[in-house]
């Protein structure tokens, strides 16, 4: 974990996610932490106007967002439109499909080039990233290769809380 690391605490068995910007990167020893085809599942709880994520495909960064990977949002009532399940700024979700104060599970599978997020169980998105995909400025680095998984820290007024992460390999 880089900068902000108090941002992170466990309370009862969960992940929470409350302070400054920071990202927990997965740097175990499960597939080297690089996985390319993987199906993610986590038990998320959000606080009202919080604001978090999931990336995977991405890798260790000391500060600010990470520009490697997708991230698949986590947020209900945050100022941002982007909602729980967006794979944020490539296939946005307007609607809220789960609640603040509530757990519901979030999950990710990518098989090639194909990205599903499902929300206890509904499928808000399902993409297929286009061939030679180009991303604009700033951007470049969302693209599907392999990587590993990292959960965000908004800010300060988010807390997020996570539990039962399981991810599971999928044959390339």
């Amino acid at each position: 974990m880089g900068s902000n690391a108090g941002t992170f605490t466990i309370e009862n068995g969960t992940i929470v996610a409350h302070g400054n910007v920071a990202h927990l990167f997965y740097t175990g020893d499960v597939q080297q932490h690089n996985f390319k085809n993987f199906e993610f599942k986590a038990d998320v709880m959000t606080t009202p106007g919080s604001n978090s994520g999931i990336y995977f495909h991405t890798e260790y960064q000391e500060s600010d967002w990470p520009k490697k990977g997708y991230e698949a949002q986590v947020n209900n009532s945050h100022s941002d439109w982007r909602r729980t399940g967006s794979l944020y700024a490539i296939q946005d979700v307007k609607e809220v499909f789960v609640k603040d104060n509530e757990w519901f599970t979030e999950y990710i599978k990518v098989k090639d080039k194909r990205i599903i997020i499902k929300l206890n169980d509904n499928t808000v998105v399902d993409y297929t990233e286009p061939d030679n995909v180009q991303r604009e400025k700033g951007m470049e680095g969302r693209v599907l290769s392999s990587g590993t998984f990292a959960l965000q820290g908004h800010d300060p007024r988010s807390k997020v809380f996570f539990k039962n992460i399981m991810v599971k390999a999928l044959p390339d």
